[in-house]
């Protein structure tokens, strides 16, 4: 039987409804607000940074000893100019945000000075790309060049917008790195809070499921698989039942460890030591020490006949 035509809706009292929640609460809207950094932007901002760390995989694939020179000098300064505007926006945005006077001048010449800065640091991020690259090539041997880990793996491209989203953290930018860690996190899978420091030759196997908290202490030629997630035991809270921010909640990981599939690290306090291992599934909340390996003890398996014969007991499980 055909249903009977749904009655219209009636906008106006849709309208009002919506117009007074907005009036009741404050939260979760921007209105009457001037500043807003562009989400859009910030990403052609990644893109373009994609493109001067590996070029010729991505962008132009058309470079060759003539002409890279004049297509670097492009990319870098289009990227300026989006990296100052964006983060002038975020800067007033934050000021404005928490209540204070927004200062657009001071915001726009900091912004100079952050993406000077920034720009600046752009061969020195690549060099460490270079190493991650080579990192997860060692350490996959279904990997069968270079060119396929930079075209296809998805821990790579968490790991490059990682450490861009780093540089900027550390610079003090507001917003713009958990713009870009967000979009890393729902085009990999892989959640890395821009504020964990990671140290060199950093390989993610896989990428889905790891998290990588913000307070998180990761040495150099350290290896994660999927679904490993470096987190926080609990939110400690004030008098008021506020969370209290900025304290070491993340473990620490030292040089060479390598963490396997599904496992769970989790405390401030808590230190993997270097070179040591930590098996698949396994949930740690105390420090290992160096060299040692945490396992979870082998299952006992039962391995049951396809049928049973005649008149027998079909076994138990």
């Amino acid at each position: 039987m055909s249903q009977p035509p749904a009655s219209p809706a009636d906008v106006p009292a849709v309208v009002a409804a919506l117009l007074a929640s907005y009036r009741a609460d404050s939260r979760a809207q921007h209105i009457d607000k001037r500043f807003l950094p562009s989400r859009e932007e910030i990403i052609e901002c990644v893109q373009i940074l994609l493109q001067l760390f590996y070029p010729g995989y991505y962008g132009r694939q058309d470079l060759d000893g003539a002409s890279v020179e004049y297509h670097v000098g492009v990319l870098v300064t289009t990227l300026r100019d989006k990296l100052e505007r964006q983060i002038e926006n975020c800067m007033c945005c934050s000021d404005e945000s928490t209540g204070s006077r927004t200062d657009v001048p001071r915001c726009q010449r900091r912004s100079r000075e952050l993406t000077g800065t920034f720009l600046a640091r752009l061969p020195e991020i690549r060099r460490l790309l270079v190493l991650d690259v080579q990192a997860a090539f060692d350490g996959d041997p279904a990997a069968k060049n270079l060119d396929e880990i930079i075209l296809a793996y998805p821990g790579l491209l968490a790991i490059t917008v990682y450490r861009v989203a780093h540089e900027l953290h550390g610079l003090g930018v507001p917003l713009m790195p958990r713009i870009m860690s967000e979009w890393a996190h729902a085009h990999t899978g892989a959640d890395i809070h821009p504020g964990a420091n990671i140290g060199e030759s950093f390989f993610i196997d896989h990428a889905t499921g790891v998290v990588v908290g913000e307070t998180s202490d990761i040495g150099a030629r350290v290896k994660l698989y999927q679904g490993v997630t470096l987190g926080a035991i609990s939110h400690p809270r004030d008098a008021e039942g506020r969370v209290v921010r900025g304290q070491k909640r993340h473990p620490s990981v030292e040089d060479d460890v390598t963490v396997y599939a599904n496992a769970t690290v989790l405390g401030g306090a808590t230190v993997l030591g270097k070179g040591s291992i930590v098996g698949g599934s396994v949930f740690v909340t105390k420090s290992v020490p160096a060299g040692n390996r945490v396992a979870l003890e082998a299952p006992r398996l039962r391995v049951a006949h396809e049928a049973a014969p005649s008149g027998a007991a079909e076994p138990e499980f």
